[in-house]
């Protein structure tokens, strides 16, 4: 066995980023004679799996050949045939998975076919890496929830806007061409109606000389008070733009989104507004593996309140802004008692040009 080997197919695995949701990222190499003779990864969601590509891709018999691969080989029909079979049939003689399936469903039978055929395996390889990059994947697939995370931009006083209202730009175009790497990644991303009336965003995904894949729009909206000219329902784009609302809305005003081409979710009231945790929900039943925060302070809180959130991604500007009146990141009420607080793990700190953007992880 060769590490290296497994670092290629969790490298291949990255290039489906952003195209597999709900489906993992997931990369394969087969190796004969300690050369790589087939490699491949998973391109996008309903397409071959990264096993099936390298068997394609590969240049000579495969039969005896030892295949890494990130994930373990699916055993189910779904909308590929199984994995195993394949693997099976072409005689492949050691299969090396980086982590088991985490659907509970599912996990161990893809090992226990290989095996049953004689096939050799060994599991766990670069397991914490891939399971880092399949974070939003495992989520999704042992829960049914999307996988949240609230991304943040303040300055170094923790404030995200002047007392005008200001905000635009705190961070600098390093940070915030990563923020739509972000938006690439995830399945939808989700402001409130106050960040749509206030900046009227695209809410797109925007790269120097590439469009990457656009999220759902997602937006919030309790009484449908949306205007009909706003950007998100009047841009050419794949994804659907989703207002989020309730029975406070009007049923003519939610007539005219539709015609616009908005997709309607009604969910029930809570603290008469939209019901985030039911909103989710819905949002997993519709196959959205991943939402990315990019609202206010109430939104943020309100988020963080109803225990959604899983990650978050805040960026600190070397700036002081001051003012009694500019907003924080998060807002709402509050907590009352410091044991009540929204404890972070796993923190990492990366320097982006002059920003600083901190990755912690909600403690649940």
């Amino acid at each position: 066995m060769n590490i290296e080997f497994m670092r290629l197919a969790l490298k291949l695995s990255t290039k489906g980023i952003g195209y597999t949701n709900p489906n993992p990222l997931v990369g394969a190499v087969i190796v004969k004679d300690n050369q790589i003779i087939g490699q491949g990864y998973h391109k996008n969601y309903g397409d071959s799996h990264a096993e099936i590509e390298a068997l394609i891709n590969a240049t000579e018999d495969v039969s005896g050949a030892t295949m890494y691969v990130t994930l373990e080989p699916c055993s189910h029909y779904g909308n590929t045939p199984p994995c195993t079979e394949a693997i099976i049939s072409k005689k492949i003689s050691r299969v090396i998975i980086g982590m088991t399936d985490p659907n509970p469903l599912v996990s161990g039978r893809g090992i226990k076919l290989l095996q049953d055929h004689g096939i050799e395996v060994t599991t766990g390889i670069l397991s914490p890496e891939i399971e880092k990059l399949n974070e939003i994947f495992i989520k999704y697939i042992t829960t049914s929830m999307p996988f949240c995370i609230m991304k943040t931009a303040m300055s170094l006083d923790g404030k995200i806007s002047t007392p005008t209202g200001e905000s635009k730009w705190i961070t600098g175009e390093i940070a915030r061409n990563y923020v739509h790497k972000i938006r690439h990644q995830v399945s939808a991303i989700m402001v409130g109606i106050g960040t749509v009336l206030i900046d009227n965003p695209s809410l797109t995904t925007r790269f120097p000389n590439y469009h990457g894949k656009d999220p759902h729009r997602i937006i919030l909206d309790t009484k449908a008070s949306i205007p009909l000219d706003a950007k998100v329902l009047n841009i050419e784009s794949e994804s659907k733009t989703i207002i989020a609302t309730t029975n406070k809305a009007d049923c003519s005003k939610l007539s005219k989104l539709r015609d616009k081409g908005a997709h309607i979710i009604i969910t029930p009231l809570k603290d008469g507004k939209v019901d985030l945790y039911s909103l989710m929900t819905t949002l997993g039943e519709m196959k959205i593996d991943s939402v990315l925060l990019e609202g206010g302070s109430e939104l943020n809180f309100s988020a963080l309140n109803e225990n959604i959130v899983d990650k978050v991604i805040t960026f600190i500007a070397p700036k002081i802004i001051g003012g009694n009146s500019s907003k924080t990141p998060v807002g709402g009420k509050g907590i009352y008692n410091l044991s009540d607080a929204f404890i972070q793990d796993n923190i990492s700190i990366e320097k982006l040009g002059k920003d600083i953007k901190i990755e912690s992880y909600i403690r649940k």
